[in-house]
């Protein structure tokens, strides 16, 4: 196959069947295979790399992937690369709120250096009081520094203009776990995207996948894709040392710690704990901090 000699760079807006489709820094999008000696790298192609590549220019205008540039970060599940935000989508019934798993998505986020933004759905299912107790769980992490978009009626236009206003120029993930409604947030930023929905298994309190591929979508100035949902987060990669540093609110405080190094957990003169027992770092958070730590101990180290 013929190509233009010229040699571009976009992002992979789309992979399938061995075909990427690539926006150029142009705003049009080529579609491309790779070159041969692309898979004797250990790099796969995915969606959102940027790239290298040339025009095709026969009759099937198909061009050639070069090779990946430098990546500023990559999710494995689901497989999308140079992710700036997340939007985790966590429901507060229907599945019901679950805060282990929320701050499991919150520190493999962090691991990977990518903003994270809160957005709490399913929040009409609320009785008065449930909805009055969750307003003190809303203010322990934004006091952490996580913004939180929580309307009382699920996908209001307001909360839907928030959530867009932090778009722009960023490659926004839409991530959270199974059921959460991901999909049905999506359709109501992009209504055009018409994503699968299904009913939740009243019987298990959870769903199944409906998401199944990854695509790259123009939304509010910047590029959204629809992910998979999950219900665990293997956080295998982290250890016992870079915990405490994923957690803004004790890597705030480390250095108040009488000992340099400090794990916040058996250690005398510690200000972690000492923000704990005057309640000004979340009970939950130091909970599930104290579980991340145990399973890390508990983890064969890899070699």
């Amino acid at each position: 196959m013929a190509t233009n000699d010229k040699e571009l760079t976009g992002r992979i807006s789309q992979s399938l069947s061995g075909y990427y489709d690539i926006v150029a820094l142009d705003g049009k999008t080529y579609r491309t295979r790779a070159r041969g000696n692309l898979r004797h790298t250990k790099q796969k192609p995915v969606v959102g790399d940027k790239v290298a590549f040339t025009v095709g220019d026969d009759a099937d205008h198909l061009g050639y992937l070069l090779r990946i540039l430098p990546r500023q970060n990559v999710l494995q599940r689901p497989p999308v690369a140079n992710v700036d935000l997340a939007v985790v989508v966590t429901a507060v019934k229907e599945p019901d709120l679950q805060l282990n798993l929320l701050d499991r998505q919150l520190l493999s986020l962090a691991q990977q250096d990518i903003q994270p933004i809160i957005y709490l759905a399913k929040t009409d299912l609320l009785t008065g009081d449930e909805w009055a107790a969750l307003q003190p769980i809303i203010a322990g992490y934004e006091a952490i520094g996580y913004p939180v978009i929580a309307p009382e009626q699920s996908f209001a236009p307001t909360a839907l203009a928030a959530l867009q206003g932090h778009f722009a120029d960023k490659l926004v993930v839409v991530t959270g776990q199974t059921r959460a409604g991901k999909s049905t947030l999506l359709n109501h930023l992009a209504p055009t995207l018409a994503l699968a929905t299904n009913e939740i298994s009243s019987a298990l309190n959870r769903g199944k996948h409906t998401t199944r591929r990854v695509n790259l979508y123009p939304l509010a100035g910047g590029l959204v894709a629809d992910t998979p949902g999950f219900s665990a987060v293997d956080l295998d990669t982290i250890d016992k040392y870079q915990l405490p540093q994923l957690f803004p609110e004790f890597a705030a405080l480390a250095d108040q710690c009488r000992f340099r190094g400090c794990l916040h957990l058996q250690e005398p003169g510690c200000a972690v704990k000492a923000a704990l027992a005057a309640g000004t770092i979340m009970a939950s958070r130091y909970a599930d901090y104290e579980q991340f730590q145990a399973e890390a101990a508990a983890r064969k180290p890899r070699y």
